[in-house]
């Protein structure tokens, strides 16, 4: 254990805070969870919208604001600290609920995603940085583990919850309620409750043995072979995500099957992963972290084949089963691994870069799937992402070092 008069470092030594943080990340994967299953009907039902790559739109801002808002947080962090940073993707989430709310075009949904993709950027790399410090080296991949599996519990129970109101009261405004109550929690617990974290990653940069990275960007994105393997997998990783949430329920409102269903099937992939990181965080401080990547991905892409080749309610489960669990083995790994491979004082820049590469596979997937399937059909995007996505399994089995 590292400590010093008044700071320890340890998941146990700050369980307050520590559970706190994840309290507040539960409200931050809920707010994308208000959207993950209902929004592409809504754009062809409120909004006459039929062109896929146009319905994708809102993952593509989405994914572009959210991925920058990283990059400058993890610059920002270490000047400003992440409590000011935390509370301010807070303030950037009070439009979205009010846009979501009283939308009159598609516009006003574009802007509620890049208001959400500023909040995603900043509160969730916030409290994934302020676990890091807290805990230190011995137990960062349980931390990831919580921190991830608390936001995406979250994002599917979001899902859920939102396509049952939907199929009771209608799709637009109503699911669109639960977006006033989360901004409201997460702000006032942000502001109230949670203490900044950036003396203990000072505390921790006193015994750490790694060197320090000449040029952040450029090693994270290319030239470091382990940093930029995890970032090219995490890339991946959101670019088939980014496939799912969009053509997902486009492809099960094509099949015809019901919003209830639909909501079930959006929320079991989230749900899975979110479960999942409760376990694999812990292995990845146990484990081979490069095994559970390749796994992971490999995982996912056979999930992706199957949605591809087999669109029956019971196949659709099993791969979305798939799914979660692929992606519950590489999330928290990936992170912690990042955190492995960087000095303390550099950790909150790298990650950032990671993340920036990471949720531009948004972005790349919603649009590259969505022009996929517009010209050659809703099959071809899933077999592509696939291909992809263990394309990103492969390299991270050459380049990674274990």
């Amino acid at each position: 254990m590292i400590q010093n008069s008044t700071k320890s470092l340890g998941l146990k030594e700050n369980l307050p805070q520590f559970l706190l943080l994840v309290l507040v990340n539960a409200f931050v994967g809920g707010m994308v969870g208000l959207e993950r299953s209902i929004l592409p009907k809504i754009a062809e039902v409120e909004f006459g919208m039929a062109v896929k790559t146009a319905i994708l739109s809102f993952i593509i801002v989405f994914g572009i604001s959210k991925a920058l808002t990283n990059y400058f947080m993890g610059r920002l962090a270490n000047r400003y600290g992440r409590k000011s940073l935390l509370v301010a993707g807070w303030i950037f989430a009070i439009p979205v609920p009010f846009l979501l709310y009283f939308a009159q075009s598609w516009n006003w949904i574009l802007w509620a995603n890049i208001f959400l993709g500023i909040n995603q950027g900043l509160a969730w790399s916030s409290t994934i940085i302020m676990k890091i410090d807290l805990v230190g080296p011995k137990n960062r991949g349980l931390a990831m583990g919580i921190n991830e599996s608390a936001g995406y519990l979250a994002v599917g129970l979001m899902a859920f919850l939102s396509a049952f109101i939907a199929s009771e009261y209608g799709l637009h405004p109503y699911p669109f309620y639960i977006g006033f109550v989360l901004v409201f929690l997460g702000l006032f617990t942000s502001i109230l409750f949670i203490k900044d974290t950036r003396a203990f990653a000072k505390l921790e940069s006193q015994t750490s043995t790694s060197l320090k990275l000449k040029r952040v960007f450029r090693e994270t994105t290319f030239s470091n072979s382990n940093l930029s393997s995890i970032t090219i997998g995490g890339l991946a990783n959101n670019l088939n995500d980014g496939m799912i949430w969009g053509l997902l329920p486009i492809l099960l409102y094509s099949l015809s099957f019901s919003i209830s269903e639909i909501g079930i099937l959006a929320a079991v992939y989230p749900t899975i992963w979110g479960l999942g990181q409760l376990f694999t965080g812990v292995l990845g401080d146990k484990y081979s972290k490069k095994l559970l990547l390749v796994l992971g991905m490999v995982i996912q892409a056979i999930g992706i084949f199957i949605i591809a080749y087999d669109t029956s309610y019971q196949t659709i489960f099993i791969a979305a089963l798939l799914l979660g669990i692929g992606t519950a083995l590489v999330y928290p790994v990936f992170l912690a691994a990042i955190a492995d491979y960087t000095h303390p004082e550099q950790r909150a820049e790298c990650i950032g870069v990671y993340r920036l590469w990471r949720d531009l596979g948004y972005a790349i997937g919603a649009l590259s799937s969505g022009i996929i399937a517009d010209v050659y059909g809703l099959q071809t995007a899933f077999i592509v992402i696939g291909f992809i996505t263990l394309a990103a399994g492969v390299q991270i089995s050459v380049r990674m070092k274990d």
